[in-house]
Formats: C-alpha cells, structure tokens, sequence
C-alpha cells in the first residue's frame, strides 16, 4: 500500500515576531507557536503577557517549554535538499505559472514576495540552498503579487501599522521612524536653547547681585565710619545680616545653577547618541 504524503507550507512555521522559520519552537495556552527566544524577548519588555498573534492576554507569565515534537518536524522541513526532488506537472489552468521557466512552463510552487516571483520545484531550490535567498518570505503561489507589495516602495508588506489599520514595508516603517527622529531631535535642541539661555541667565543676575552687595557693604562702611563708637555694634550687625543674605542667595543660585548643568549633559549625551543613530546607514541596526 502506497505511503500517503503530507504537503505543508512553510507559513506554518513561520514565527509572527521574526517572520522566519521557527527556531527552538514553543507552543502556549491559545495554541499559538513561536520562537523561544522571540517570545522571551517579547514578553520581557512588557509588563502585559499577551500573544503577538492573537492579542491574547494571560493572567499570569506562562511557562515557555519547547515543542519537541514541532521541532523535530520543522528540522525535517527545513532540508528539502535531502528528499527526492518532487515531480513537477505542467500549469493548467486557474494554476499559477513558474516565472522563470521558458517554453511550456511549470506548475509553480510557491511565490516569492521579495523577488517577487513564482516559481517551480526545481527553480525554487536556490531558496533553500543559498545564503542570499534563504531569508526571503516564501508563501504559497500566488498571481496577484503585487497585492502583497507596498505599491510606492515594491517591497513586501511585512509589519501590520495600528494608525494606518495595514500593512506596511520595512522602508516606510524606517521612513516614519526617522520623521519621528527628528521631531525628537528637533523637541531636545530647543529644550538645550532653553537651558542654556536660563543659565546665561542665572549667572548674570549672579554678577548683578555681587556687584549690589559690594556696593551696599561699602557705603555702609562709609556711613558708620564717622560714627561714635556706641553705635559700631550696630554697623557690625547689619554688615553680617547682609553677608548671611548674601551667602544664602548664593548657594540658591548655585543649586540652580548645578541642576542646569545636569540638564544640559544629559541633553546633550542624548543629542549625540540619537544624532548617530540618525545617521546609521545599517538599516537593520537602525
């Protein structure tokens, strides 16, 4: 009796996070399967424990074991090299034609939404095989590739955007991401001004306020001079009230002062840092 085979597509064990094949496989309770370390990943910047895919929210952090039964399934999936080479049949018709044969040409087999292409079992390989192609997104044939491209970029559409309710590409998501680069820079560079101007500020009224106490102290000291000796404790009074004063408004002005200072280090070590990364030219860094 013949062996039944079981024809899968790779989309079933693609990870919703990462959008490649599933590595270290974990199931949890909604029956959702992702990578081990992309789930970990997830759920360690966030306080909700929630599926990626599903929006799902758990009570409680689930315990993230690895579905060994999966992995060994997606290990055999993932050597198509190994197994006998599938025969291939003529497109008829309502099938999606291979894009690279010539003549009379293949039923395809999957589609390629990076190239984008369909292709058959044989012109398929080298997306298996080889290291440039490995990581481009394989689905099943389709003829209407370019629904699944951003009509103004033609790449795939491979992150869903909340504010615009679809799917977008990466370009434009790195496009909107450095527009919001700059309006932070833009908010950090004004802030800086503000800083520095108050600063500027603080330390001439600072300059007023010595030159007024040195005035003050010596035309006190003209005034008591000629006077009797009786009222000389009163002169030294006054002299040292003023110079409390004087103390006091200081160490107020310097504790200003010292948190400007703070203030504008800490703005200008973030200018710096998002300055570089605006200017990263390593998209997948960015």
């Amino acid at each position: 009796m013949a062996k039944a085979q079981l024809f899968v597509s790779q989309d079933e064990f693609t990870c919703s996070v990462c959008l490649d094949t599933l590595t270290d496989p974990v199931t949890i309770p909604c029956g959702h399967n992702f990578c081990l370390k992309c789930l970990t990943d997830c759920w360690d910047q966030s306080r909700v424990f929630s599926c990626p895919q599903c929006r799902h929210i758990f009570s409680t952090r689930p315990e993230l074991n690895r579905n060994t039964l999966l992995n060994g399934v997606i290990k055999k999936f993932k050597r198509p090299r190994l197994s006998p080479p599938l025969s291939q049949s003529y497109a008829s018709f309502g099938d999606v034609e291979c894009d690279i044969c010539s003549g009379k040409k293949f039923r395809a087999v999957k589609s390629c939404l990076t190239c984008p292409a369909s292709y058959c079992q044989t012109h398929l390989q080298p997306h298996y095989e080889g290291d440039a192609l490995k990581h481009h997104k394989l689905v099943d044939p389709n003829r209407n590739l370019k629904d699944k491209l951003c009509e103004k970029h033609q790449k795939s559409l491979e992150i869903f955007c909340k504010t615009d309710d679809s799917c977008i590409c990466l370009t434009r998501l790195i496009g909107a991401m450095a527009k919001q680069l700059g309006v932070t820079l833009s908010d950090i560079k004004r802030r800086l001004e503000e800083r520095e101007k108050t600063l500027k500020e603080t330390r001439r009224a600072m300059d007023v306020m010595k030159m007024s106490v040195v005035r003050e102290v010596e035309e006190n000291e003209k005034s008591f001079t000629a006077l009797i000796r009786c009222i000389e404790e009163a002169h030294r009074k006054l002299t040292e009230r003023i110079r409390e004063q004087e103390k006091r408004e200081m160490e107020k002005a310097e504790g200003v002062m010292e948190q400007l200072e703070k203030e504008i280090e800490e703005l200008k070590r973030r200018e710096a840092e998002l300055k570089e990364l605006s200017e990263t030219k390593d998209h997948l860094h960015f």
